[in-house]
């Protein structure tokens, strides 16, 4: 039994190859397991071992990990996962990931970490220019995900606001507003509560029937803060709203912005990637107009987690808006030992990983147009699924989403009149449905009416896996269904 840190090659293979055996038996059963295990009380208590004083043995350690992997998850990369807009998960990524572990470099300085910084800059100039369309020389950083990636981008655009001077007395002196839909992540709310500017700074747009931002009313906003001396910090549009799949106006908004002076972000954590498409980056007209955009490839590119990214117009931005005067231990003469840039000065984290890997692994060994294909064939999956709820007599489908969200409700013929009743059937429905297993979504809000929403951003699901959901969904609402009028739903 070892003893201490230092584990050699032998070791280390020994217990990678039984670590590899069981990643295969998960791909392989996968298709045939629940989306979502059940557990109890003491089969969590089976992962959460008391810290021993001296090492267990590999045989222990696989226990544990068989348990967490195949008896107590929930399967995003289950072709029936439809809740979440969370990538499945490649086989390179992970590889990758593993590598990336392997090495443990460090993103933030380049003398430790000259490769992975490289891979990086590459990764970001590449999305910047030649997906979304900005200029040579824009890149960018990643990050843990979206929520950070807004993150970084607002501070940049309230910095830009509020001159050098909000980064050493504050926001105090300088009234500012930051403007987006009504739809929008909730991750936007938390930063400029982050950010010290208050959730009230924050104006919330009305949408209109798709659910997209309505510049006619954003104009407004922007004019009458204008009037009460109330700068225009950002205007954030979201590329890909989490409850439709929704995606606002870019082109118009970036306009607006131009001639409000405004920091023109857009949230693109769940959509942008879609630009990949040829078919699809038509949607995202005005992408190329931003100052920064926010996505995540572990979402529709489907890399492990975590991983989001940040891309700036002006990567100098990024820079001022996070540099600070560097300590001794960690400054470089950069001419002389010829080191590239410090990432660790262009966001929060110091200390990073090198998350960049398993999305360069990803791309390179699927390559654009697979990509493409996959993520035209998740929307066409989304506009089948719309189709078959149209056709079904105790379906009504509730949004006309861009992307590949369908949001839908069962609606049986004795409580067709009754939304309160149908609110509350749905979200049963919803519960039942993410417990039983044979397939998963969840739920959105649309017009007011509670809705099942299924989004497909998984590259194994197929017609018959959409068409298996609704199944589920019809043999549950039935069932739960019959139960009216009892009351229960009340």
């Amino acid at each position: 039994m070892r003893r201490d840190l230092d584990w050699t090659a032998d070791e280390a293979r020994a217990l990678g190859e039984r670590g590899l055996e069981l990643w295969c038996e998960l791909l392989r059963t996968m298709p045939e397991r629940p989306v979502s295990s059940s557990w109890s009380a003491e089969a969590l208590s089976a992962i959460t071992p008391p810290i021993p004083e001296e090492p267990v043995s590999d045989d222990e350690l696989m226990t544990l990990a068989r348990r967490v992997l195949l008896e107590l998850a929930t399967y995003p990369g289950h072709p029936r996962f439809m809740g979440y807009i969370c990538g499945a998960g490649t086989v390179p990524g992970a590889v990758a990931d593993l590598l990336a572990a392997a090495l443990n470099a460090n993103a933030g300085a380049f003398r430790l970490g000259p490769g992975a910084i490289t891979i990086e800059t590459h990764l970001t100039r590449w999305f910047a220019t030649q997906v979304f369309g900005l200029p040579e020389g824009a890149f960018g950083l990643f990050t843990s995900g979206g929520a950070l990636a807004n993150l970084v981008a607002l501070k940049v655009a309230r910095d830009a606001c509020g001159a050098p001077s909000v980064r050493e007395r504050g926001i105090s002196g300088a009234p500012m507003a930051v403007y987006c839909s009504e739809a929008a992540h909730l991750v936007i709310d938390r930063a400029v509560d982050i950010l010290g500017m208050g959730t009230r700074c924050l104006r919330k747009i009305s949408v209109d029937d798709a659910g997209r931002m309505r510049v006619d009313a954003l104009e407004r906003a922007v004019e009458d803060d204008a009037r009460a001396g109330v700068l225009p910090a950002a205007i954030v549009a979201t590329a890909g709203t989490i409850g439709t799949g929704a995606v606002d106006p870019l082109d118009e908004i970036a306009q607006l912005a131009a001639r409000r002076r405004a920091w023109f972000h857009i949230d693109g954590a769940y959509g942008a990637v879609a630009c990949l498409s040829d078919r699809l980056k038509p949607l995202f007209r005005g992408i190329e107009r931003a100052d920064s955009i926010a996505f995540d490839p572990h979402k529709w590119l489907s890399t492990p987690l975590a991983g989001g990214c940040v891309v700036a117009r002006d990567p100098e931005r990024l820079k001022r808006g996070f540099a600070m005067p560097l300590p001794p231990y960690v400054r470089q003469d950069k001419e002389r030992t010829g080191d590239g840039i410090d990432l660790g000065l262009y966001g929060p984290e110091f200390s990073r990983g090198f998350n960049a890997f398993k999305v360069l692994f990803s791309l390179l060994a699927h390559g654009r147009r697979p990509y493409a294909a996959s993520i035209e064939r998740n929307v066409d999956l989304a506009r089948h699924l719309a189709e078959m709820v149209d056709a079904h007599p105790h379906m009504e489908r509730l949004s006309d989403g861009e992307l590949s969200i369908c949001c839908f409700r069962y609606v049986p013929p004795a409580l067709r009149a009754d939304d309160r009743a149908l609110d509350a059937l749905n979200e049963r429905i919803m519960t039942e449905l993410q417990v039983d297993g044979r397939a998963f979504c969840s739920g959105a809000v649309i017009a007011g009416r509670f809705a099942l929403r299924a989004c497909i951003v998984n590259f194994r699901t197929r017609e018959h896996d959409v068409d298996a959901l609704l199944r589920v969904v019809e043999d549950i609402g039935a069932r739960l269904g019959a139960a009216w009028p009892s009351g229960f739903l009340y």
